[in-house]
């Protein structure tokens, strides 16, 4: 192969540029029931929105990532509003069960 007709790959930084890893475990259990939904849906991540958006928001919410409209993140107002309820149902449950144990 010649050298000079090598592809140079440039590596770019993300669109959001980077962001702080949850060191301290603050997302984890909204994290494991996202991941769980993925697995018992066959990675359709769309089956798992509702589990992506309490992820995300307890990240924004703990300044682990920047605030950003959730429109601007792929969620659509019309399922914003269906998936309200839920969200704020397990959100809930999530809070009082880390309170549980600690």
């Amino acid at each position: 192969m010649n050298p000079g007709s090598r592809k140079i790959f440039r590596a770019k930084p993300p669109d959001k540029g980077s962001f702080p890893l949850d060191h301290d475990g603050e997302c984890k259990e909204y994290m494991k029931r996202y991941m769980k939904c993925l697995r018992e849906n066959n990675n359709g991540n769309h089956l798992c929105r509702t589990e992506s958006k309490d992820y995300l928001q307890c990240r924004m919410d703990r300044q682990l990532m920047a605030k950003e409209d959730f429109e601007k993140l792929g969620f659509h107002q019309s399922m914003q509003s269906q998936d309200h309820n839920i969200g704020q149902i397990d959100r809930d449950n999530i809070q009082n069960s880390t309170k549980s144990t600690s």
